[in-house]
């Protein structure tokens, strides 16, 4: 089911929650909310299930404008990070509760809770109440519980945030075979742009309660549309400098007060359509490579710290006062204190306007 937010707002007092924000979720597809603590994911969550509403702007499910239709008549299901089971019932009684509500005959609950029990592999614990049952058992109850009433769409507030690293990359691997098989419209709120980028096939990024950027995870870390994108999504994070765009000896260059950079030529047309001087330029810490001997744009370093992180290794430079994060290869020779010659892929250059 097509979920479409046109113009929404929220205030709560004087605080911005939601800044008329428009945003399609396309039927049967997965998106990710994905922002820091406090920028509005949650409470558009909360407005597409009805739990709040809005100031301004229409919220639609399918074609149904739904601002005035309480949560119980919109068929979406909600999944919190609290789980939220009753603690003195059997998962089957958790489970089952949104049918028996709803007055579903004895035989269908039955069968719909044994179906989609065996779907997250939980048969076994519908006897089990939830103090019986670890964290990751008790996430998938919880699924279960959302499931059973099969809904049109599906919301997850930070349904995985409560559980520890290694569970949280099995069941994200869960989720998506979940959403594969069963096609359902889901929407899932989140912090961790990892979380993010391994389970959806579109990414909103919100900040003080504003829409950033929505795309495919590869658009939006490839194509950051502002400084603020390109800094939340990507580890390490994107390297930044604040500058201004000169021109010296017939060349456009930027001046960040510890480099300066030349634009290859082929930019010289698009850097001159640039209606702003004050720029941030940005590279990814993996878009760094290091030169034997000083080349155009090379930039001397000095190595500072060197982590150790397996395949790899996260490398903070200085040049000047500036650190500079750089990835390279684990068996890459290098030593605190080496001073090295470093050079950014061209390619892979963001420059963003200074806001």
């Amino acid at each position: 089911m097509r979920v479409y937010l046109e113009k929404v707002t929220k205030k709560f007092g004087k605080t911005m929650a939601v800044g008329n924000i428009s945003l399609e979720i396309k039927d049967k597809s997965f998106l990710a909310l994905l922002g820091p603590s406090g920028c509005g994911k949650t409470t558009t969550l909360r407005l597409i299930a009805g739990l709040e509403t809005p100031d301004t702007g229409n919220i639609y499910i399918g074609d149904t404008l739904v601002n005035d239709v309480p949560p119980k008549d919109r068929n979406i299901a909600m999944v919190f990070q609290s789980y939220a089971l009753y603690p003195h019932m059997i998962s089957y009684d958790n489970i089952s509760l949104p049918l028996k509500i709803r007055k579903v005959p004895k035989e269908e609950i039955r069968e719909r809770v044994h179906s989609v029990a065996e779907l997250l592999r939980i048969e076994e614990l519908l006897d089990k109440k939830p103090t019986q049952l670890s964290g990751g058992q008790k996430q998938r109850v919880a699924l279960a519980r959302a499931l059973v009433r099969k809904p049109s769409v599906f919301l997850m507030d930070e349904p995985l945030s409560n559980l520890d690293a290694q569970l949280r990359v099995y069941m994200r691997t869960e989720l998506k075979k979940m959403h594969r098989k069963l096609k359902i419209t889901t929407i899932f709120v989140t912090h961790d742009q990892a979380e993010a980028m391994a389970l959806a096939e579109r990414i909103a990024i919100i900040n003080q309660g504003t829409l950033q950027q929505v795309g495919s995870p590869e658009e939006i870390y490839e194509n950051p549309e502002n400084a603020f994108v390109g800094g939340f999504i990507g580890s390490p994070p994107m390297n930044m400098w604040e500058g201004k765009i000169a021109e010296k000896n017939r060349e456009l260059m930027i001046e960040t007060g510890f480099f300066d950079y030349t634009f290859p030529r082929s930019w010289k047309e698009s850097v001159e359509k640039m209606d702003y001087n004050d720029v941030i330029f940005s590279v990814r810490p993996e878009d760094i490579t290091t030169v034997k001997q000083k080349e155009p744009n090379s930039i001397k370093a000095v190595v500072d710290v060197i982590e150790q992180m397996g395949r790899e290794l996260v490398v903070t430079l200085l040049i000047g006062n500036a650190q500079v994060k750089m990835v390279a290869p684990s068996n890459r020779s290098l030593h605190i204190g080496d001073k090295i010659n470093i050079k950014f892929k061209e390619d892979k250059i963001h420059i963003f306007k200074k806001v």
